[in-house]
């Protein structure tokens, strides 16, 4: 695990040049276009439908009886545009990521490569296609775990540990595949990314609790019709800048993990202890 450590160190330092801020203008802006129409245009009549689909099956009583029980009766009021911010949620955090591996990593992969790793051979084992199935792939699988986990989320304890271990998982495929795919072969990244499964998974599970307050400003949205466009706003640019840190900090260390296994006998072929 120390890798992961001076690896966050490093990718720290990196969030702070001037460059690595500016790479957040875009995708917030793309994200934020995006947004802006689909809450205009869809996210009334979603509440209304959400509205009707309660009152036909008498749930607002059912759903007041279980807030209260929890101490949570002032959240009816709120409760079906709460729903559907929640339902939205793993679109507009998909949207996020998506523009970053697109749009920023490229520029990621060019600033930690040049500054760090000038002699490191690009064997350009993947593609933007590879790129975009992997992300498309990856979500079609965390939609279904998210849907089939989403009765935890009423359990608080599990809500933290839940969450932010499938916004892990999800990053971490994401990310990892866009940050080897211009100097690893398609080879060294199989074998790289069964070897270090771990340390990338934890990296991915630490961006997914740093998602966390993004995530309570998109929901408090529903809570203020007057700072509803502020929150909403606010929270995307978190989430991008919280993609474009954690692709630093994937970049950082996938490219030190694929220099070592260059340095071992036949890494690509062998199957080495992980000496992280």
């Amino acid at each position: 695990m120390q890798l992961v450590m001076t690896s966050f160190g490093r990718a720290l330092l990196s969030q702070l040049h001037f460059r690595m801020l500016l790479l957040t203008v875009w995708p917030f802006l793309l994200s934020l276009l995006l947004w802006g129409v689909v809450l205009w245009l869809g996210l009334q009549p979603m509440i209304d439908w959400l509205h009707a689909w309660f009152a036909d099956n008498n749930l607002f009583q059912s759903a007041a009886s279980v807030l209260g029980w929890f101490g949570l009766g002032a959240v009816k009021t709120v409760l079906v545009p709460l729903i559907a911010m929640w339902l939205l949620l793993p679109l507009m955090v998909v949207t996020a990521l998506v523009f970053v591996g697109v749009i920023a990593m490229p520029a990621v992969v060019r600033h930690v490569s040049n500054r760090h790793y000038p002699q490191l051979a690009r064997l350009r084992g993947g593609s933007l296609a590879g790129s975009l199935s992997m992300s498309l792939g990856s979500f079609l699988i965390f939609a279904v775990m998210w849907l089939v986990t989403l009765p935890l989320n009423a359990v608080p304890l599990l809500a933290f540990v839940v969450q932010p271990a499938l916004w892990g998982w999800l990053t971490y495929r994401v990310m990892a595949y866009d940050a080897l795919s211009e100097h690893a072969s398609a080879e060294e990244r199989r074998v790289l990314m069964r070897r270090h499964r771990w340390p990338l998974l934890a990296i991915g599970i630490a961006a997914g609790a740093m998602g966390a307050a993004p995530t309570l400003l998109w929901l408090g949205g529903a809570l203020s019709v007057i700072l509803f466009p502020l929150l909403a706003g606010v929270s995307i640019w978190l989430y991008v800048l919280v993609f474009v840190f954690s692709g630093l900090w994937f970049q950082h260390y996938v490219l030190e993990a694929l220099q070592r296994q260059r340095l071992l006998p036949a890494a690509g072929h062998a199957e080495l202890p992980n000496r992280q």
